[in-house]
């Protein structure tokens, strides 16, 4: 009968990946994202654990986004206040603060709980070609 193999804690290995984000569609570059955040990537892909790796998007402000969702879609945030829920579109989105529209996809790509939340904490989303990762040496994320 075979075991089943299911990596430790241990013996996890961190990686860093870059993304360019220019000139690619918003839900494919956030489901790949999403993925390598959860570590399906990996042979060693175990559910339920952190694999480490974590994940630099680069140039999000070159994102392109197809149909009529520029206008459609729409941003919600509550102060907490009654009647303080404030709303915005897809467009005022990626022209003020474009790193959040990606991170927002992400987000909704990974699970619900505390577990998605510590993922989450692996991205990195810079408006700009720039980042300040370059000690860690990331490579091109694996298509």
């Amino acid at each position: 009968m075979d075991k089943t193999y299911i990596v430790k804690g241990k013996e996890v290995t961190e990686q860093w990946f870059v993304v360019d984000a220019a000139g690619q569609t918003l839900g494919r570059v956030a489901t790949r994202v999403a993925a390598a955040l959860k570590g399906k990537n990996r042979p060693e892909y175990t559910p339920g654990l952190s694999l480490g790796d974590h994940i630099i998007i680069v140039n999000a402000e070159k994102i392109v986004v197809t149909g009529k969702r520029l206008d459609s879609k729409k941003y919600y945030r509550v102060s907490g206040y009654p009647g303080g829920i404030k709303s915005e579109t897809l467009r005022r989105v990626l022209d003020t603060h474009p790193e959040r529209a990606l991170a927002s996809a992400v987000k909704g790509m990974l699970p619900h709980n505390r577990f998605g939340r510590a993922l989450l904490r692996n991205l990195k989303v810079y408006a700009g070609p720039e980042h300040p990762h370059t000690a860690q040496q990331p490579k091109p994320l694996p298509v």
